[in-house]
């Protein structure tokens, strides 16, 4: 039985000897078992397409891009317009390539005005190529520019062709309406 002291003597000083010089014992902490989890019975896994359903979604993927290409754009963002310079640009660019553009005169504060956005910019994909499509934020912009427009209330759509406005929808209705009239607008022009 000398063994047992021996060996607690032993375990004593390794334990003195870790107390980074401090004498004295300190007690064992107790040991921890991780404990795993049992496994899951139903998980959800994610698996690329197989061969046999590759080739029907690439061929849907691949006869959709065909028609958006032979169809056009959905939408076409309205290009902004921030200043008296960049107007006289883009009516110059237009008339050099002998284009109307369609000029919303807009306030970021008008209802009607963030409403009819959209559906200008759908209407501008159907006339892509043919005519240009801006939008101008009568609170960016001074108010000389607003003025040489003859901007009286929001939103107006203009038509402006060879440097001129030709013809203005007032959109204080609804939006199918001012589309409509925008529409009829763009085909007195063309």
């Amino acid at each position: 039985m000398a063994t047992a002291p021996a060996h607690a003597a032993a375990v004593t000083a390794g334990q003195a000897a870790l107390s980074n010089g401090r004498v004295g014992t300190r007690p064992t902490p107790p040991r921890l078992g991780f404990v795993s989890k049992p496994p899951v019975r139903w998980a959800a896994i994610s698996l690329p397409p197989g061969p046999r359903r590759a080739a029907p979604a690439a061929a849907a993927a691949k006869e959709r891009i065909m028609e958006e290409e032979e169809e056009g754009p959905a939408w076409v963002e309205l290009e902004p317009i921030a200043g008296e310079q960049q107007l006289d640009r883009a009516l110059a660019e237009a008339q050099q390539l002998d284009l109307p553009i369609v000029l919303l005169w807009m306030a970021s504060w008008c209802r009607k005005c963030i409403y009819l956005k959209p559906k200008l910019e759908k209407l501008a994909a159907e006339y892509h190529p043919r005519v240009r499509f801006y939008c101008i934020d009568v609170n960016a912009v001074p108010q000389k520019l607003v003025n040489r427009a003859g901007v009286t209330k929001m939103p107006s759509i203009q038509l402006w062709s060879d440097s001129q406005k030709q013809a203005e929808v007032i959109g204080g209705h609804k939006s199918w309406l001012v589309i409509d009239d925008v529409r009829k607008m763009i085909e007195q022009e063309e």
